[in-house]
């Protein structure tokens, strides 16, 4: 009994001698709503990718593909389908057979970021789907 309270004695003088390390966790600033290249980066590229062909870092952990973003316009007739691209990124459009929605609703997000400001958010979905469209293979 006495060498198990003096081995628990030893354990905590150990684990309170270690240094404890601080971390610091920086934020990354908003990208501005007239950025649809850096708002890409920050909220699509993870799994999109940055060539937006569907192969970004967090592609592989998720049940289904994400979109080849390059081929919307090929895929619709050689016209890209601007409203449905916005209405997708604001989570008005859910396509019920392809079952349960992996892409977050960033429409949500947006909105939260620009409180207050009217039109704000959809200058944000605007300029986010104006990139894509300059995406598009040929």
């Amino acid at each position: 009994m006495r060498k198990a309270v003096v081995m628990t004695l030893l354990i905590c003088a150990a684990l309170g001698a270690q240094e404890i390390k601080r971390v610091t966790i920086q934020s990354t600033p908003i990208p501005s709503a007239a950025a649809g290249k850096d708002m890409f980066r920050e909220y699509c590229a993870v799994c999109h990718g940055t060539g937006a062909k569907g192969d970004g870092p967090a592609a592989g952990a998720l049940n289904k593909r994400p979109a080849d973003l390059t081929q919307l316009a090929r895929k619709n007739s050689g016209k890209y389908p601007q409203s449905q691209v916005m209405n997708y990124i604001t989570g008005n459009d859910v396509v019920a057979a392809h079952g349960t929605r992996d892409m977050p609703v960033w429409g949500h997000l947006f909105r939260s970021l620009d409180s207050g400001a009217s039109g704000v958010s959809d200058l944000r979905v605007k300029n986010l789907a104006d990139y894509i469209r300059s995406l598009q293979a040929n």
